[in-house]
């Protein structure tokens, strides 16, 4: 009787492909192969795959400030409010809401209080996502010849001042902000004949010290002629 000898063939099994216990991974390694360039060899190479980043996924911000700025105008600086404002702003309504509700339970006794639950529910969530449309129409910028503060959910309003016409910034701190460490920043103009004009704030940024610190350095720098 003949012994029947098997032999292991990698060949047959090259064709096989194990399935992969981790299938979620094919897509992201898709998207991070469209979104991410190769790797750079160079610094050259490397500061080119960066702006391509850059281009490929460009900011609302700088966006909105390729529209607005003017030829060889020099941005300084770039923010918006802290994403804490969204929370500060709806606190004084969520308040409201949740005492009218307490009251309307305790006076009218409802027979299905789940209904005033759902009121309130939807209440503060429309509240918030009204907040959040706030905060992502907000922009300051500073260049080196303005200052600018974009707002406006429907219609865009914009406070634009140049830095030689500024009068007087200051820096203001409401209760609920000193809670964050945040600060807002009021910008008191004047026109050409130097009357006072409305003024403009910059709400609810963070390390209001620093941002404030360096919009009086601009402004000095505009109003002595210096170069930046």
């Amino acid at each position: 009787m003949s012994r029947m000898s098997s032999t292991f063939s990698p060949r047959g099994q090259a064709g096989r492909r194990r399935p992969d216990p981790r299938p979620w991974r094919a897509p992201l390694a898709r998207a991070e192969a469209a979104v991410s360039p190769p790797l750079a060899r160079s610094s050259d190479n490397a500061a080119a795959a960066t702006a391509t980043t850059a281009v490929m996924l460009p900011s609302l911000a700088m966006l909105l400030a390729g529209h607005i700025l003017r030829d060889g105008e020099v941005v300084l600086l770039i923010l918006k409010p802290s994403r804490w404002s969204i929370l500060l702003t709806s606190l004084p309504f969520a308040a409201f809401v949740a005492v009218a509700a307490i009251a309307g339970n305790l006076c009218l006794e409802p027979r299905n209080p789940h209904l005033i639950i759902e009121a309130v529910a939807f209440a503060l969530a429309a509240r918030i996502m009204w907040a959040t449309l706030q905060w992502m129409s907000r922009l300051y910028i500073m260049t080196d010849f303005r200052i600018l503060k974009l707002s406006g959910i429907f219609s865009v309003d914009v406070f634009d001042c140049p830095l030689r016409k500024v009068r007087q910034t200051r820096l203001l701190y409401s209760v609920r902000e000193r809670l964050w460490f945040l600060g807002s920043i009021e910008i008191l103009p004047t026109d050409s004949n130097g009357e006072p004009r409305p003024p403009g704030v910059w709400q609810s940024v963070r390390r209001p010290e620093e941002v404030h610190d360096r919009i009086r350095a601009a402004i000095a720098r505009a109003k002595s002629g210096g170069t930046l």
